[in-house]
């Protein structure tokens, strides 16, 4: 498949013109797979549970999702972008994906980061693999490539791509990522955004860039720049992640010792 990201610096609260701008760059790239940001089009630094209400819509049926269908149908192509959900008056930081038959499924994120937990709820959907025209797709966001358990499920669930929208603000994702697709043998990514938020004094939030394609083997096979305005597209071959061979006597999952993992 051709996968890709898409990394910019969206504005805050302007989510009109973020889906907008996406929609524009969308339509005039190819691809089969692109992964957005976290919180693409409305931002990240909420400062009140007023903006959240504001800000936050339904899964599907929502502006967010009905955009990204409408450029996955033109494409021919599948979508994962990250957004703040409403349902049933709890509020979730959500990720979609959409193909050419339109809205195919959400998960909303496990492990919440920093003051995410003052207004959002943690995810209840579990960690879900999508069966798709391209391959097995799997969806993770952010923060929860720090726990080992997020890509290991996934990977334990046939998913062979990991779709990684984010908002990276530490150090560690780009250089750790390709030991998580190493130690499960996957696909992964990460789509991460640019720029700086600073809507509470003294809390200032800059987006350290550096999307990118990770390979089964733990080869970084394309990764943008810290802080530009990027779109990246790789030719990817999702098959190569069910070989779970180490070596003629080795296989990742076959060797596998639950048994003395439960704590």
């Amino acid at each position: 498949m051709i996968a890709g990201y898409y990394q910019f610096n969206p504005v805050f609260g302007n989510k009109e013109e973020n889906l907008e701008r996406v929609r524009r760059v969308l339509l005039g790239h190819d691809f089969e797979l692109m992964v957005l940001p976290e919180f693409f089009a409305t931002g990240y630094q909420f400062v009140s549970g007023d903006e959240v209400r504001a800000l936050s819509e339904p899964v599907p049926g929502g502006p967010t999702t009905e955009m990204l269908a409408e450029v996955a149908g033109k494409k021919s192509a599948y979508i994962v972008g990250g957004l703040p959900e409403v349902d049933d008056g709890r509020y979730y930081n959500s990720a979609v994906i959409v193909g050419p038959e339109g809205f195919v499924g959400s998960y909303r994120k496990s492990h919440l980061f920093f003051e995410e937990k003052l207004y959002f709820s943690p995810g209840n959907t579990g960690f879900r693999v999508f069966d798709t025209d391209l391959g097995r797709i799997g969806i993770m966001i952010c923060f929860d490539w720090f726990f080992p358990e997020s890509m290991r499920t996934l990977a334990l669930k046939g998913a062979e791509v990991i779709a990684h929208p984010a908002n990276l603000v530490l150090p560690y994702c780009p250089q750790g990522m390709p030991i998580r697709c190493l130690e499960n043998r996957v696909f992964a990514i990460t789509a991460n955004r640019t720029g700086s938020e600073e809507r509470k004094e003294g809390k200032r939030l800059t987006y350290i860039g550096l999307s990118q394609i990770v390979s089964p083997g733990g080869d970084v096979v394309l990764r943008a720049s810290p802080d530009e305005e990027e779109i990246g597209t790789r030719d990817i071959e999702p098959s190569a992640a069910r070989n779970k061979d180490i070596n003629g006597y080795n296989n990742l999952f076959s060797d596998r010792r639950p048994d003395l993992y439960e704590l």
